[in-house]
């Protein structure tokens, strides 16, 4: 009696846990993205220390992936997972994908350390790259540690020629740092179980109205909104163009860039202006 007792228990556990995985994987994934809009906003409360808002503005795209896990002595390996999202021709930003970054770090370093990055994409090259699989940053796409702060103007030359900015943010505080040799994939298993549809691919992604995504993932969307709509359109933003180029294609003359400004150019936002 007992040992039908103990084999019903087992077998009733079992069936649980195969019942409940689809949901787990769904609340895993909406946590991501949640977390993700937590380092969005710590990010962009303290503006001595924030990714300058002109950046943004004119940014391709943005990737934040919260809490990488960097481990190892000597040698380390450092890996997270995140999202990403893109500039639609209207200027909105997109549905958030799913990353995954993953490389190696090498330097004296023992134990663990949890890491928040953000990655902002300058060009559509990266994007294309990642959406068609995978890019290993300073090989397919150049990248620089982004500048800081209110002003851009202490940035090199080399920094607004990069197609991507990194920054990282540890034990509360955002600076850029490059990220040369890391890989970013794309995690087709986690747009899957995040939009619930098997042929979700990031091009549909990207395309689709926002309603298909849970409400989490509009809450990032809409602070990101929030701290670009603001800014007035310079030369070099072509808001409201339509590209003609396919989606994500691999010619590198239909990258679509968002040029930099002049580091002495005023970029303040008037009070009193309307945008």
């Amino acid at each position: 009696m007992t040992m039908r007792v103990t084999r019903n228990t087992a077998v009733f556990c079992l069936l649980a846990l195969i019942l409940t995985a689809p949901a787990t994987a769904a609340t895993s994934e909406e946590k991501r993205v949640a977390d993700a809009t937590d380092v969005l906003d710590q990010l962009l409360r303290i503006p001595e220390q924030a990714i300058p808002p002109t950046l943004l503005s004119r940014a391709y795209a943005v990737a934040v992936i919260p809490d990488v896990i960097k481990v190892g002595f000597g040698v380390g390996v450092r890996h997270g997972k995140g999202i990403l999202v893109i500039r639609q021709d209207d200027n909105s930003w997109s549905n958030p994908v799913f990353i995954a970054l993953t490389g190696g770090s090498v330097g004296w370093q023992i134990g663990g350390q949890s890491t928040d990055i953000v990655l902002v994409f300058k060009t559509r090259k990266g994007v294309d790259g990642i959406a068609n699989g995978k890019i290993t940053l300073g090989a397919d796409a150049s990248i620089a540690a982004g500048p800081v702060g209110r002003q851009a103007s202490a940035a090199t030359d080399i920094v607004f020629q990069a197609e991507i900015m990194s920054y990282s943010r540890s034990r509360g505080l955002f600076a850029g740092i490059s990220f040369e040799g890391t890989g970013v994939t794309m995690d087709r298993k986690s747009n899957v179980a995040f939009y619930g549809d098997s042929t979700m691919t990031p091009e549909r992604i990207f395309a689709s109205s926002p309603n298909i995504a849970p409400d989490v993932a509009n809450t990032f969307v809409q602070m990101l909104t929030a701290q670009t709509s603001r800014l007035p359109t310079q030369p070099g933003m072509r808001s409201g163009v339509t590209s003609t180029s396919p989606p994500y294609s691999d010619d590198t003359a239909s990258v679509r860039t968002f040029g930099m400004p002049d580091p002495d150019e005023d970029l303040s936002v008037p009070d009193d202006e309307n945008f």
